[in-house]
C-alpha cells in the first residue's frame, strides 16, 4: 500500500499526502505534516528564512504568527490514544489486507508474506473482542462467479491473494465454521457406504465404519464413486457421469459406471486444484440442483474458463465429494490442522474432544438425589431418560409458578432482551437464514431465530439437523394475563425467546436436537 491511503469499513479509499501512519480501529490513516517540504515558499510579501537552518527543519521567522494545530491528539504521541508501537515498522515486510464480516463492514490488517490462515483468524478474534476462540474460518469469497471456500488452517493469505484478478471483486471474509474438521468427528455422516468406491480394501473383514475411521487416522480418504451432473465446457447443457476420486485424481467414465481402465478419463490432478461450494448455482450457472461445486486449478487466475463445474443431488453428497477432494489433497496436514485446532484455547462452549462432545457434556450424568442417603448416579439408560423428562415436568411446574408471583413485572426483563443475543437474526427470510447455516457448516444443532415474515408477531427458531435446516414457529399467547411464547402449542410456555434457548439447550423438547451453536456474524 502507497503512503497515503484510508481504507474505511465501507471499504472506501482516500488519499493523503504525507509520511506519518497511524492505526485506527478499522482503518489505516496517513496524515501529513503541517507544513509541507517545499525547495522555495512564494508569497506576495518576503520571508526571512534563518541561515543557518538544519535539513530536515521547517523553523520560519518569528514575524510570521504560528499555525494552530488541528489535530493535536493525532499528532502528537504522547496525548494520542493510538498505540503507536502496534504499527509495522518501516523497513518490516508487512502487507496489508482486507477482510470482511458477514454484515459487510471491513477491517484493514497487517500480515507477514507468510501469515497463515490460522494466523489471521487469531488476530481477528482478539481484535474483535470474539467471545470464543473456537471454529473461525477466513472464507475465500467471489461473488460474481458465486463461489466460495473455506481456506485451510495451514494456507498462507497472500499466497491465495496473489491468484486473484486485478479487476475481479474477489473477498476475504471471516466467519464462523463448525464443520471445518467434522468429518473427523462424524466420518459415517460425510462418507456414507454407498459412496465408498468397491475396490477399497475390505478383505480385512472390516466394515465400512472402521474403514473410514482407519484412513481417516491415517490422514487419507477411501476412494469415492458416484453420479454428478456436469456442465459441458461451452454449453448451457448438463449431462450425468459418473465419477471416481482417487489418490491420483479425479475420472470420469465414459461409459456408464464401467471402471475398466480404457473408459477412465482424467479430468483434474488433485495437487494442483481448489475445490469450492458454488452459491446460487440455479441462477448462474443452470444447475439442476442447489447442491453445487467446482474445482478450479489452484494457480490459475479465477476464470471462468477455468471452472469445472458439478452438481449433487443432495447435501450429504456435495459434502461427501468436498471433503474427499480436500483429505485426499492435504492428507496428514488436515489432521494436523484438526489437532492443532483441538489443543487451540478453550471457549466458552467447552473444549472439543475427540468423540465430538465438550469437556462439559461429557462430565454430565444422570443423578438421583431423591434418597437420604445423598445423590447416585443413575447408570440404566431408560432411567436416565425417565429423569430427564420428569426434570423437564418439574422445570415448567418451578417456571409457571415463578410467573405467577405477584412482584414479576414485565420491566425486570425486557421482552425485547433477545435482540441483543448472537443468535437473533432479525429480518432475515426463510432462504437467507439456510445460506447463513449452510456457510457456518451445517453440523447439528446449529441455530438461529428471526423474524417471521408470513406471521406477524411470531419468530421462527431455524434449526440444523443431519445436513438440514429445520425451521419451527415460535408463537406468542397469553396466559392468566400474562405474554409467553411456545414451540410446542403451548405445552411449554417462555416468558421471552432467551428463556426458550436456555431450555432448549438442556431440554431437546419437541426438536430432535439440543442447541448447541449459534450461528453468528460478528462486526468487524
Amino acid at each position: 500500500m502507497g503512503n497515503g491511503e484510508l481504507f474505511s469499513s465501507s471499504g472506501n479509499m482516500m488519499e493523503v499526502e504525507g509520511n506519518w501512519t497511524e492505526m485506527l480501529g478499522s482503518s489505516t490513516l496517513t496524515l501529513a505534516p503541517l507544513v509541507a517540504d517545499s525547495p522555495s515558499i512564494r508569497r506576495s510579501q518576503s520571508i526571512l528564512i534563518p541561515s543557518n537552518r538544519m535539513k530536515g527543519s521547517e523553523s520560519f521567522s518569528s514575524s510570521v504568527p504560528a499555525i494552530p494545530n488541528p489535530f493535536p491528539e493525532l499528532c502528537s504521541p504522547a496525548r494520542s490514544p493510538v498505540l503507536l508501537g502496534s504499527l509495522p515498522p518501516q523497513s518490516s515486510d508487512k502487507h496489508l489486507i482486507k477482510v470482511y464480516g458477514e454484515d459487510s463492514t471491513s477491517r484493514a490488517v497487517f500480515v507477514s508474506r507468510r501469515s497463515t490462515a490460522r494466523d489471521v483468524c487469531h488476530m481477528l478474534v482478539q481484535t474483535a473482542h470474539c467471545s470464543d476462540q473456537e471454529n473461525w474460518a477466513l472464507l475465500e469469497h467471489h461473488p460474481k462467479l458465486g463461489l466460495e471456500r473455506c481456506l485451510e488452517d495451514h494456507e498462507v493469505v497472500l499466497e491465495v491473494q496473489a491468484t486473484w484478478s486485478p479487476q475481479g471483486d474477489m473477498r476475504f471474509i471471516f466467519c464462523k465454521n463448525y464443520a471445518k474438521y467434522e468429518f473427523f468427528r462424524k466420518p459415517t455422516l460425510f462418507f456414507p457406504e454407498s459412496m465408498i468406491s468397491d475396490s477399497a480394501d475390505v478383505s480385512r473383514g472390516m466394515t465400512s465404519s472402521e474403514l473410514i475411521q482407519n484412513l481417516l487416522r491415517s490422514g487419507t480418504c477411501p476412494e469415492i464413486q458416484g453420479f454428478l451432473h456436469a456442465k459441458e465446457a461451452g454449453r448451457k447443457a448438463w449431462k450425468k457421469v459418473y465419477f471416481f476420486l482417487r489418490r491420483s485424481g479425479l475420472y470420469s467414465s465414459t461409459k456408464g459406471s464401467s471402471k475398466e481402465p480404457r473408459h477412465l478419463q482424467c479430468v483434474a490432478d488433485l495437487e494442483d486444484l481448489n475445490v469450492y461450494t458454488v452459491v446460487n448455482g440455479r441462477k448462474l450457472y443452470g444447475a439442476p440442483s442447489d447442491f453445487t461445486f467446482c474445482i478450479k486449478p489452484s494457480r490459475n487466475l479465477m476464470r471462468v474458463q477455468d471452472l469445472k463445474i458439478l452438481c449433487a443431488e443432495n447435501e450429504q453428497t456435495r459434502s461427501c465429494w468436498t471433503s474427499a477432494f480436500r483429505l485426499f489433497k492435504y492428507g496428514k496436514q488436515l489432521q494436523r490442522n484438526y489437532q492443532l485446532s483441538t489443543a487451540a484455547p478453550r471457549s466458552l462452549e467447552g473444549s472439543n474432544l475427540s468423540d465430538g462432545k465438550s469437556k462439559s457434556e461429557a462430565s454430565l450424568v444422570a443423578m438421583d438425589f431423591s434418597g437420604k442417603a445423598g445423590g447416585r448416579v443413575i447408570q440404566n439408560p431408560m432411567e436416565a431418560q425417565s429423569a430427564e423428562r420428569e426434570e423437564g415436568q418439574a422445570w415448567r411446574r418451578r417456571e409457571a409458578l415463578r410467573c405467577s408471583l405477584p412482584n414479576l413485572n414485565s420491566a425486570a426483563r425486557p421482552s425485547s432482551i433477545h435482540k441483543t443475543q448472537p443468535w437473533f437474526h432479525g429480518g432475515v427470510s426463510r432462504r437467507e437464514a439456510e445460506r447463513l447455516v449452510e456457510k457456518q457448516g451445517l453440523v447439528d444443532r446449529m441455530f438461529l431465530i428471526r423474524d417471521s415474515q408470513q406471521h406477524e408477531h411470531c419468530f421462527v427458531l431455524s434449526l440444523c439437523f443431519q445436513l438440514k435446516t429445520k425451521h419451527y414457529l415460535v408463537i406468542p399467547c397469553e396466559k392468566g394475563g400474562r405474554k409467553y411464547f411456545t414451540i410446542d402449542d403451548g405445552v411449554t410456555l417462555f416468558i421471552d425467546l432467551l428463556q426458550l434457548v436456555e431450555f432448549h439447550q438442556i431440554n431437546k423438547g419437541i426438536l430432535p436436537v439440543c442447541l448447541k451453536h449459534p450461528c453468528v456474524c460478528v462486526a468487524l
